[in-house]
C-alpha cells in the first residue's frame, strides 16, 4: 500500500519521511553486538555503519534524489557525504543488516548475509511507495564472515553506474542515488592471485522497495525454522505483493500464487538481459531478487562480440555455469531452490509449487521470442521464426562481431523486396559491427549476408511502415551501453582523482535508445587495449 506524499524539496536529511517496515514487521536479532557469528530465529541484525575518515560525494543520480523528493543540490552539502557515507545516522533511520543464506556455484553457503551493506531504513518516495536506502561497503556486520565489510572504488563506480544505466535501458533494477569516496584505503587481491594492494575506499547508497532474496527465504527453511519461514513470505506478500493478499486463500494456495509471480517476474529480467547482452556474473540464490529486479553489480559484464560462452567472473572461468547464455537455465534452477524452500508451507502437497515454478519456463520463452521479434523488426511471432534466430546465432560466430553494433544498424539494411542488392551493399551499414573486417570475404561474407536477406525478406512480409518499424527496432536494441571498456576508463580517471568520466558516462547512458551527436565515442566497439585487460575482460569478486 502507498501513502500519497506531498511535493517536497527536502534539504534536511533529518528530515527524510522513514517508515521502517521491515524491522517493524519482522523479527530482530536480539544481540546486537557487532561481531561474526550465526544469526538465527531473526530476518536481520540492527547494526550502525563504521565511520570513515573523510567522506566526498563524487557522483549522484539526479533522477533518484528527484524521487526520493530532496532538493536537487542536497547531494552538494557535507551532511549528505557524511550520511550516505556512513558517518551520520539521520533522525528516523533504523539501521540493520539482513539474514539470508544461499547456493553459490550450485552448492549450499549457508548463512551469508548483509556482509557489508547496511540499510538505512525504509523512506516514502514522492509517490508514496517505500523505498530501502543501503549503503554497500559500510563497514561489517554479524554476516561479514572473515571480510573487513568495505568496498573499493572501481566496484563501487560499477555498481553506481550500472544500477542506473540499467534502469535507463528500461530493465527492472536496483537504483543507485550516491557514490561516496570515504578517504580510507581497502585493501584487496584483485584477482586472487596472492598479490594484495591497497585501493580507496567507496561507498554505493543502493535504492529498491525491497533487497530481500531467494536466499532470505532459504535461509530459516535450512534451519527448520518454518515459524520465521512463513512470517518472511507473509510480510513479503503483504509489504510488496499487495495484489496477492488474500485471508480467505489457504497459505499452500497464497505460497503457490506469490512463487508463479516471482517466476514470472524473474523471467521478464532476464529476457531482457539477454536482449541488451547483459552478463550478472554471479547468478547465486543469494543475488536474485524476489521481486524481480537485477540485485548485485558484482563482476557483470556486457557481451560485445557475440559469444554465448562468455562469462566475465575469473571465479566463473573454469565451469562458465554464469555465462551468457546459460542465464536464463540458472535462473530456473533458482527458482526451483527456492521452491524446495517453501516445501514445509504447503502441507505436503507441492502441486502448487511446480505449477508456480513452471510458469518461468513459459514466460521465459513467451517473453523471449516477443522480444527477438521485435528487436529484428518483425512485429508480432510468426511460426517458423525460430529457425531464421537459430540461424541468427550460429551466422554471428561464423567471425568477431559487435552485438550492440549489429542489432542496432540492422535496421539500416536496405529492405525493399523490389530492390536488387548486392551482398556488400547489404552487409555496408553493419561494417562498423565487425572486429576483423579482413575476415568478412568470401564464405563468412556470403554467409552474412545470407542470413541478412533470410531476415530482409521476413521483413518485408510484415508490410509495416517502414519508418515505424525502425523507430519499434530502435527502441528495442540501444545504442548506448555500459561496455566494459568505458566503465574501466571511468575507473582509472577516478582513481587518479577526476571523477568526471562518471557524470558523462551517467548522462549518456541516460538516453540509451537515441543518436546523440557528440557522442559517438561512446558507442564505439570495444578497442584492442581492452581485450585482454583486467576491468574489461575479466572481473572477479574481489571488490
Amino acid at each position: 500500500m502507498s501513502v500519497a506524499v506531498n511535493a517536497r524539496s527536502i534539504d534536511d536529511l533529518d528530515e527524510l519521511p522513514f517508515d521502517n517496515r521491515f524491522t517493524r514487521d519482522l523479527p530482530a536479532d536480539p544481540d546486537e553486538r557487532n561481531v561474526r557469528r550465526q544469526v538465527e530465529g531473526a530476518a536481520y541484525t540492527r547494526v550502525r555503519p563504521t565511520p570513515v575518515a573523510a567522506p566526498s560525494t563524487i557522483a549522484w543520480s539526479p533522477e533518484v534524489v528527484a524521487l526520493l523528493g530532496m532538493a536537487p543540490d542536497l547531494p552538494l552539502s557535507d551532511d549528505f557525504a557524511q550520511v550516505f557515507g556512513g558517518n551520520r545516522v539521520p533522525a528516523g533511520a533504523d539501521p540493520f543488516a539482513m539474514a539470508y543464506g544461499g547456493h553459490q556455484f550450485g552448492s549450499w553457503a549457508g548463512q551469508l548475509g548483509d556482509g557489508r551493506a547496511i540499510a538505512l531504513g525504509e523512506v516514502l518516495d514522492v509517490d508514496g511507495h517505500h523505498q530501502m536506502l543501503q549503503l554497500k561497503g559500510a563497514g561489517p556486520t554479524p554476516y561479514s564472515r572473515t571480510a573487513d565489510g568495505r568496498a573499493v572504488l572501481r566496484s563501487s563506480v560499477r555498481e553506481f553506474l550500472c544500477s542506473e544505466a540499467m534502469h535507463h535501458l528500461g530493465i527492472p533494477t536496483t537504483r543507485a542515488l550516491s557514490l561516496v569516496t570515504t578517504g580510507d584505503e581497502v585493501v584487496r587481491d584483485i584477482l586472487y592471485s596472492g598479490n594484495p594492494a591497497p585501493e580507496p575506499g567507496a561507498v554505493v547508497c543502493r535504492v529498491a522497495p525491497s533487497f530481500t532474496r531467494f536466499g532470505t527465504f532459504q535461509l530459516p527453511a535450512s534451519r527448520g525454522d518454518h515459524e520465521l519461514l512463513e512470517r518472511l513470505v507473509r510480510v513479503t506478500i503483504d509489504h510488496s505483493f499487495p495484489d496477492l493478499a488474500d485471508p480467505s486463500v489457504g497459505l499452500p494456495e497464497l505460497v503457490g500464487r506469490w512463487l508463479g509471480e516471482v517466476a514470472e517476474r524473474t523471467a521478464t529480467m532476464v529476457v531482457d538481459w539477454m536482449r541488451v547482452g547483459f552478463v550478472h556474473g554471479v547468478l547465486n540464490t543469494d543475488n536474485l531478487s524476489i521481486l524481480g529486479l537485477t540485485i548485485d553489480y558484482g563482476p557483470y559484464g556486457w557481451l560485445e562480440d557475440w559469444d554465448p560462452m562468455w562469462t566475465p567472473n575469473t571465479t566463473d572461468a573454469s565451469g562458465r555455469r554464469y555465462r551468457y547464455g546459460q542465464q536464463p537455465q540458472v535462473a530456473h534452477w533458482n527458482l526451483v531452490q527456492l521452491a524446495n524452500a517453501l516445501v514445509p508451507l504447503v502441507d505436503g502437497d507441492v502441486a502448487p509449487l511446480q505449477e508456480a515454478v513452471d510458469r518461468y519456463p513459459a514466460a521465459y520463452e513467451s517473453g523471449y521470442r516477443t522480444m527477438m521479434a521485435e528487436r529484428l523488426g518483425w512485429g508480432p511471432w510468426r511460426d517458423g521464426d525460430d529457425e531464421p534466430i537459430q540461424a541468427l546465432t550460429e551466422v554471428l560466430g561464423v567471425t568477431e562481431i559487435d552485438q550492440v553494433l549489429f542489432f542496432r544498424d540492422l535496421a539500416d539494411v536496405p529492405v525493399d523486396p523490389d530492390v536488387d542488392v548486392s551482398d556488400a551493399d547489404l552487409l555496408a551499414p553493419l561494417a562498423d559491427a565487425w572486429y576483423r573486417p579482413e575476415e568478412v570475404t568470401g564464405d563468412v561474407a556470403a554467409d552474412l549476408a545470407g542470413w541478412v536477406r533470410t531476415w530482409r525478406a521476413r521483413v518485408a512480409a510484415t508490410d509495416r511502415d517502414p519508418d515505424a518499424r525502425v523507430a519499434g527496432m530502435d527502441a528495442r536494441n540501444p545504442r548506448y551501453v555500459l561496455r566494459n571498456y568505458l566503465a574501466q576508463e571511468a575507473i582509472d580517471l577516478a582513481e587518479a582523482g577526476d571523477p568526471s568520466r562518471i557524470t558523462e558516462l551517467l548522462d549518456v547512458l541516460r538516453d540509451p535508445y537515441d543518436d546523440q551527436p557528440g557522442n559517438a565515442r561512446f558507442a564505439a566497439r570495444r578497442p584492442d587495449w581492452a581485450r585482454d585487460r583486467v576491468g574489461c575482460s575479466m572481473l572477479s569478486c574481489s571488490s
